[in-house]
């Protein structure tokens, strides 16, 4: 492909996670922000970040330059204050930010922290004991035993709302994604984090989980529950993906 040999420009995009040593373990990913980029005739540039890294330097002498920040899937404590300094720093300084599963738990936990006045959120899965357990197993799964039981996996549908930049990104409001999770959005701070400008763009069609998040107050961001690398192409790249790097180029043509 043309778009390939001879981008227009490129972007450079902070992937900050915990697997980054092993840059396989995002292969889908890494893919799918290269069919984003395709999208858009633009190469992608991927610096890789170890989220460790970040509780050690500080978030501004890594992340500055970076035209889109991703935060994606992944399991366990370790780590996350550095992906949660990530997400903050992109929320402030309005640089385009995606984050994927356990990235969209982690922009929950930062919002309700630096936002909401939650200073001790968490999830559940890290910390048992905290106060505000934003991130949570659902009340039905608390009892079970196997974790690979509570786990919810494969196709799940959603509806987007109309007016959004979900909905601007796939242009319709029932769509379809693969799941690979055990914790959820706690539904019990819904009306807290909504009043201080959290969006829920999608959810489940009883409405009562939370699929999709994002902010309305910011040029690009957007987080979810679900994988949408796993339904890239590079002749169709994902909707969010392409959308992403768009936002991304725009960060970096202002000046970003």
């Amino acid at each position: 492909m043309q778009v390939i040999k001879h981008p227009q420009d490129e972007v450079q995009i902070a992937i900050v996670g915990k697997y980054v040593d092993l840059e396989d373990s995002y292969k889908s990913l890494s893919e799918a922000l290269i069919h984003g980029g395709i999208g858009n005739k633009v190469r992608v540039v991927i610096d890789w970040v170890n989220s460790e890294r970040l509780e050690d330097e500080g978030v501004e002498p890594v992340l500055k330059g970076s035209h889109g920040i991703l935060v994606p899937s992944g399991f366990g404590n370790r780590g996350i204050e550095g992906k949660i300094s990530a997400i903050e720093y992109a929320r402030e300084r309005d640089i385009p930010f995606f984050g994927i599963c356990l990235g969209m738990q982690c922009a929950v936990i930062e919002f309700a922290r630096h936002i909401a006045g939650l200073s001790k959120a968490n999830s559940s899965e890290f910390e048992p004991k905290s106060p505000d357990p934003v991130i949570d197993l659902l009340p039905d799964q608390r009892h079970v035993q196997e974790k690979g039981a509570t786990m919810r996996l494969g196709a799940y549908p959603c509806r987007v709302e109309k007016g959004t930049k979900a909905y601007e990104a796939y242009r319709q409001t029932e769509i379809s994604e693969r799941h690979r999770h055990r914790y959820e959005f706690n539904n019990q701070y819904r009306e807290l984090l909504t009043k201080q400008g959290l969006v829920l763009s999608g959810l489940s069609p009883d409405g009562k989980l939370v699929e999709i998040i994002e902010l309305a107050d910011h040029p690009w961001f957007l987080a979810v529950q679900f994988h949408p690398e796993f339904k890239s192409r590079p002749q169709e790249p994902h909707p969010l993906f392409r959308e992403f790097i768009k936002a991304s180029l725009k960060h970096k043509r202002a000046g970003g």
